[in-house]
């Protein structure tokens, strides 16, 4: 860079960048290319504006005159800054007349760098600044960066292209920017720290180095932090210390406030101090940024926000009293009820409940505020309405708080009889829901469905949310019998139902429930397809389904690991375990069981355990019935015990376990855990044959197999595979070994499930390894797991096997129709056929599909 830097006029002005300064190029090479004589940058303290402009001038060429003025945001006069300029520019005078003369006569390309222009509004010197542009010579470049923008004649400037303004988004880290900083550090833990500064600054210049210095993992364990509370001593000097008290005052409330606009601001502060404060704190760069995307609605900064949130606030609950008066003027329901809660106006807040709805259960924080209300108000929740107490039991049955929930939905007998029949007719389908989801997330299936085929039959069709919950029962019922077909059906009429009455929640979760359709038809990355749009449909500005879209991470995850994308799967599991945590949701469970897995698969097995007593603690901390997390919790543990060589404790626990799932008082598995059950059942078998205690193990297996393809659960049926491979193994059949692995392989492939083939190798690296070294096996692998068909054209072939039309495999796949017509001519070329039947009768022969 000095190689680069030419000898200034002043070098005691010589701009400075810090000894961790990383050259941002991307941002400086268009700076440095405009030919546009302005180049003007607004942005909050601590944004890096400062380093940008410094990077620019140490690059300047060589044939420019360079001038660095630091101006440090002060409120100078017009006098005073005419004082500086002339000083900056080696002029003997002062005035503002010779000034503008010097500045028009210039011939010499010469860049003038006004850092940090005056910070307060100063009408005098924003007219002194405009008339020293209109009067310069277009030899002067004029290099301009403030936290607020100056009142020139910008409009003319930029139609005149003389003016280049920079984007100060642009400004903000990424996660590729940070991990610059920590080249120093392996590259998963440097991508891993790298996430966790973004989580916590958002990307802001000063908060990533603060990060760096004091919060992140590295800096903990590597290097000589900063003291706690750097970021509160900066926000304190650079923000406060600017503002008036009254100021000062407003952006504190304004931080704790989800969202804001000025009608809201004139109601907090009063019709006169209200009106002017809004625009006063964003003319001076005070962090307020559009809310989602909006044109009315402001928030604060987030990690600001949160920062002063975490702060002692004595002052708050009647701040927040008047937001919640306020927003129940104008019918924001929501943030009305949110409102009452942060004053700790729990009457109002239940009051409020009758005008929301299930849906709103899985938005912002909601479910959070609904279980706060529940311990403040147990037994006033009786008081209100049937809606508030449906709303509440949904919120416990979410969080796994299953004993509570039954004392809640009791509670609805309170309100009977309703005056009309209709009503009574409502309250009582109401309950049978409420009741039947209960049975269901217990493991008690039978009275679960009967209650929700009694409540569907006697439902009003303007209760369609109700209904959709029945549906929604009704399609995890069926999985959890293993009957896909049916699933799918109903599935499809609840999707109907939900699209019909614009419900993206209820899309959300019945999307869920048909990935877990795809994911046990041996279709993990359609599912995961099918995930990623819902996704991008909920995730967007203005909406804010963070719990829902924390379970879709989480079961993303899981689909992810099947599919042996270990690092994707990382992301998901860390990513849904830190929302669903935030919202005490129940699945928070299967982003600890991945993240053992993940472990697992390097052999960290201390690493592992702790993530599965992690998820125990958790469970028990929130007295989450065992039922809900005991069985998938000991499966996972048996299943790293025989990775390491400990079928003894295994087997115990197998047994014993399974005595939970058998017999007349037997209980369902867990919806999110499917196949749970036979898990358990293949991995007691193991066991056996390893402690040399089975009977008929390949038989049984057999079984087990036939069981898992009529019903067509593929992803089971190649495990269940695996396993029978591994016991001809253990039984010294290595004929009959080798063709089991042949086919297991080719099941692997073909229904994306290297997770499974990974545990087998755990279990028996010498099996896997005796396979790899045998040539016509190694071929046959090869040919299984590099099919002379892409992974596109393996899935297009699949739903051309189910009958689905080019059409309706577009639909499905989120391609056009022409894709897919080119995808099925490839196929026909490679397996040299000339019909859509021919090729499914000939992939089926080579083993590329079932």
């Amino acid at each position: 860079m000095t190689a680069m830097t030419p000898c200034p006029d002043r070098p005691g002005l010589l701009p400075r960048l810090s000894s961790t300064h990383v050259s941002r190029r991307s941002l400086s090479e268009p700076l440095l290319a405009s030919e546009a004589r302005v180049k003007l940058l607004c942005a909050p303290a601590g944004s890096g504006k400062s380093a940008l402009f410094a990077e620019c001038f140490l690059q300047a060429p060589a044939e420019c005159r360079l001038h660095w003025l630091p101006l440090a945001g002060a409120a100078l006069d017009a006098a005073q800054l005419c004082e500086c300029l002339a000083q900056a520019l080696g002029l003997p005078v002062t005035d503002e007349a010779s000034l503008s003369a010097h500045l028009a006569r210039l011939q010499t390309p010469t860049w003038l760098f006004l850092d940090d222009y005056c910070r307060v509004p100063n009408p005098e010197l924003d007219q002194l600044l405009d008339r020293l542009l209109n009067a310069s010579s277009p030899a002067l470049h004029l290099w301009l960066n403030g936290r607020r923008r100056p009142h020139c004649n910008w409009p003319r400037l930029l139609l005149d292209d003389e003016l280049y303004e920079f984007d100060a988004k642009a400004l903000v880290f990424g996660v590729e920017d940070v991990q610059q900083f920590l080249s120093h550090l392996p590259g998963p833990l440097a991508a891993r720290t790298a996430r966790e500064v973004i989580q916590r600054s958002g990307g802001w210049c000063a908060g990533v180095r603060i990060s760096l210095l004091e919060r992140c993992e590295w800096a903990r364990r590597h290097a000589a932090p900063g003291r706690p509370g750097t970021l509160l001593d900066y926000l304190q000097y650079e923000l406060f210390g600017t503002l008036t008290p009254e100021l000062a005052q407003a952006w504190r409330v304004l931080a704790h406030l989800p969202r804001f606009n000025a009608r809201l601001c004139e109601h907090l502060f009063g019709d006169t101090v209200g009106a002017e404060c809004l625009p006063l704190l964003r003319d001076l760069g005070c962090f307020i940024e559009p809310w989602e995307a909006s044109s009315d609605w402001l928030q604060i900064f987030p990690p600001l926000a949160r920062l002063v949130r975490d702060e002692p606030w004595p002052q708050g609950r009647s701040w927040h009293r008047r937001a919640c008066q306020w927003f129940a003027a104008e019918q924001d329901w929501p943030m009305a009820f949110e409102q009452a809660m942060q004053a700790g106006e729990f009457e109002a807040a239940v009051s409020f409940l009758q005008h929301l709805n299930f849906e709103h259960v899985l938005q912002r924080s909601n479910a959070q505020l609904l279980l706060n209300l529940h311990d403040q108000q147990d037994e006033a929740l009786s008081l209100g309405t049937a809606q508030s107490v449906g709303l509440v039991t949904t919120a416990l049955m979410f969080a796994g708080r299953f004993e509570q929930a039954e004392v809640c939905i009791e509670q609805l007998i309170k309100f009977m009889p309703q005056p009309l029949a209709c009503l009574q007719r409502q309250l009582i389908g109401r309950w049978q829901v409420l009741r039947g989801w209960l049975l269901h997330l217990r493991g008690e299936g039978e009275q679960a469905r009967e209650h929700f085929l009694q409540a569907q039959a006697s439902l009003d069709p303007d209760a369609w949310a109700l209904r959709v919950l029945c549906l929604i029962g009704q399609t995890q019922q069926a999985l959890l019998n293993g009957e896909l077909a049916s699933a799918q059906w109903i599935n499809r009429q609840a999707l109907c139902l939900a699209r019909a009455h614009g419900s993206l929640v209820f899309e959300g979760l019945l999307e869920l429930d048909h990935a877990q359709i795809l994911e046990q038809r041996g279709a993990p990355h359609r599912a995961d397809h099918l995930l990623g749009a819902v996704q991008a449909l909920l995730d967007k500005p203005g909406q804010d389904f963070c719990a829902l879209l924390g379970r879709i991470a989480l079961r993303r995850g899981r689909l992810a690991l099947r599919m042996g994308l270990d690092e994707q799967a990382k992301e998901h599991f860390q990513a849904g375990l830190e929302t669903g945590l935030r919202n005490q949701d129940k699945q928070v469970l299967y982003g600890f069981l991945g993240k053992a897995s993940l472990a697992a698969n390097q052999g960290d097995y201390g690493e592992a355990f702790m993530q599965l007593r992690d998820a125990e603690r958790i469970m028990q901390q929130r007295y989450i019935p065992d039922t809900v997390y005991r069985g998938v919790l000991l499966q996972t543990s048996c299943q790293f015990w025989l990775q390491q060589g400990r079928p003894e404790l295994a087997h115990e626990v197998l047994t014993r376990v399974l005595r939970h799932f058998h017999g007349p008082q037997a209980k369902q598995a867990p919806p999110a855990t499917l196949e749970l059950i036979p898990r358990l059942e293949y991995l007691l078998i193991l066991t056996e044959v390893y402690l040399q205690r089975a009977q008929e193990p390949q038989a049984r297996l057999k079984d087990m197999i036939v069981q898992a393809q009529r019903r067509e659960m593929h992803g089971l049926e190649t495990e269940l595979y695996l396993a029978l491979a591994e016991v001809a193994w253990l039984s010294a059949d290595r004929g009959h070994a080798r063709s089991l692995m042949e086919e297991g392989l080719q099941r692997v492939a073909c229904w994306r499930a290297q997770q499974a083939l990974h545990e087998l190798r755990l279990r028996q690296p010498e099996l896997l390894r005796w396979i790899e070294s045998a040539e016509p096996v190694e071929q046959a692998a090869v040919l299984a797991e590099e099919t002379v068909l892409s992974q596109r054209e393996l899935e297009v072939l699949e739903l051309i096997a189910q009958g689905h039309s080019n059409q309706q495999i577009a639909e499905q796949l989120f391609i056009s129709l022409h894709t897919v017509k080119t995808h099925s001519r490839r196929i026909h070329s490679k397996l040299g056929v000339q019909r859509r039947t021919q090729a499914v009768a000939k992939a089926k022969f080579m083993g590329v599909m079932n």
